[in-house]
């Protein structure tokens, strides 16, 4: 178990701290709650008939979203991922839209993704393979990630999201995937550059076999170190005994 979870909290504390109220305004879809509209796009959507800032704004026909965003994309208020994700009112609520990944911010709409540890007993112990994403990549360039994350594309369940990008990030076979056990969620509202993020991530432990070498397959991770827990986990100020078999608290 962990000595001390502080530590983990605190960057879980970190990553809720969004007000969107204080400066966003209701978006609604057919008349129920489902996001908060960035002001950059309060002219634009008062000028498309959906409401005004004071009021907030509602798209009747939630169908009518993924058009929304393309057309926001085309005219420049943001850079399209070519990725469709769901669209629900709120946390385990059912999608009733579609929109492109890289528009979920600008709405303030949830956006759910997969994040899953690789962890390999040895005779020295419990490590775990971290991957350094690609410089290249639009968020987060060079910075050290987990084995397998992404965000579940439209018609996925988390548990096909997280086979479809252990393939793709570090070419994990299904069979292999299947051993992963989901062992949490993370849930919290996020100001970023690219906007409002609130994020459900679902949570995995894979272990692998002390054999087992990850090869990055689309590019997105530009490498992969496998290092000690304790290592993996000093880096954020935490401590772990030794009886430690996962790092999710």
């Amino acid at each position: 178990m962990l000595s001390n979870p502080s530590p983990f909290l605190r960057h879980l504390q970190q990553c809720n701290t969004a007000n969107p109220a204080a400066t966003r305004a209701p978006f609604r879809l057919a008349g129920v709650a489902a996001g908060w509209i960035t002001p950059a796009l309060f002219s634009r959507l008062t000028q498309a008939g959906l409401g005004s800032a004071a009021d907030g704004f509602n798209l009747p026909d939630p169908a009518a979203l993924e058009q929304l965003g393309e057309q926001l994309a085309a005219e420049g208020f943001y850079t399209s991922h070519h990725e469709l994700f769901d669209v629900a009112t709120d946390v385990d609520c059912p999608a009733i839209a579609r929109i492109d990944r890289g528009a979920l911010p600008l709405f303030g709409l949830v956006a759910a993704g997969v994040h899953m540890n690789g962890l390999v007993r040895t005779d020295s112990g419990l490590h775990l393979w971290t991957g350094r994403r690609a410089a290249n990549k639009r968020l987060d360039p060079a910075k050290l990630d987990h084995l397998v994350a992404g965000g579940i594309p439209a018609g996925h369940t988390p548990d096909e999201a997280l086979t479809k990008e252990a393939a793709e990030e570090a070419s994990i076979a299904p069979a292999l995937i299947d051993n992963a056990e989901r062992t949490g969620r993370i849930v919290y509202a996020l100001d970023r550059p690219e906007g409002l993020r609130r994020d459900v991530l679902y949570c995995y432990d894979l272990y692998l076999p002390t054999d087992f070498t990850p090869v990055a397959a689309d590019g997105e991770v530009e490498s992969f170190t496998l290092m000690p827990i304790e290592e993996a986990c000093a880096s954020c100020g935490i401590r772990m005994n030794s009886s430690s078999t996962s790092i999710w608290c």
